[in-house]
């Protein structure tokens, strides 16, 4: 199946809380939208590895996606070596996106950064003919994608574009809450943990209107690339 755009994720609902709103966009324009998720999250606080798989089938749903699948890679012990890019090339060959999104560069979980550089070294790696990956028993054509975007997460970064998500944003929290185990819930006996707290959700929504404000919408998610933006005009710009 090809997809206009992949997203790359450390864990499951990094991609919601990162992008959510510019998948809903993207995919209401018509785009086909998938997500690879790295790892099972099985070092979070809460929940449980069954718990989250259920709730990424559910956040999946909420978006509308058209694929989403889990590498299955060790959560908080994964590196940036050649099997592990080998993985995610064959995901990226697999649905030959024509823009990855990816994590965040760095940020406060080691994991987010790590699984920005593995996106970006396995994005210009799957261009090459001669790394050689199968998929179901058939080699793979080597696919670079056009564009690869980092999401902003919990760490402030100054973003190179925003995107007005203002018509999506509460759907997008309806997908970021489909993990229910991981967030805000006056019921839940579980451990308080920093993604859990009442002032997360208070800072995902003031960093979305802050970004929205900057471009003259309600709601913005902040995006950073490697190198130079280039526009056919000037009028092209917001």
């Amino acid at each position: 199946m090809k997809l206009d755009i992949l997203v790359l994720a450390a864990h499951p609902d990094d991609a919601e809380l990162g992008c959510g709103g510019t998948i809903l966009k993207q995919i209401a324009s018509g785009q086909k939208v998938g997500i690879v998720d790295f790892t099972r999250g099985e070092l979070g606080t809460r929940g449980t590895v069954e718990t989250r798989e259920q709730e990424a089938k559910a956040s999946a749903k909420i978006l509308g996606l058209s694929a989403r699948e889990n590498l299955n890679f060790k959560d908080g012990f994964f590196v940036n070596d050649e099997a592990h890019q080998k993985e995610v090339i064959r995901a990226i060959r697999k649905y030959q996106p024509d823009i990855v999104l990816a994590n965040a560069i760095y940020d406060r979980h080691p994991d987010h950064g790590k699984g920005g550089e593995l996106a970006f070294q396995s994005c210009f790696l799957s261009g090459l003919n001669k790394i050689e990956t199968e998929d179901e028993g058939k080699v793979q054509e080597a696919w670079r994608p056009k564009a690869l975007y980092h999401y902003i997460q919990s760490q402030l970064i100054t973003p190179d574009f925003v995107v007005d998500v203002s018509d999506h944003w509460e759907k997008k929290m309806e997908s970021v809450l489909a993990f229910k185990s991981q967030f805000h819930n006056p019921n839940s006996k579980e451990p308080e943990t920093y993604i859990s707290s009442q002032g997360f959700l208070k800072m995902l929504e003031a960093r979305g209107t802050e970004l929205g404000h900057a471009i003259g919408a309600r709601y913005g998610e902040g995006f950073t690339i490697r190198r130079t933006i280039g526009v056919d005009l000037l009028t092209d710009i917001r």
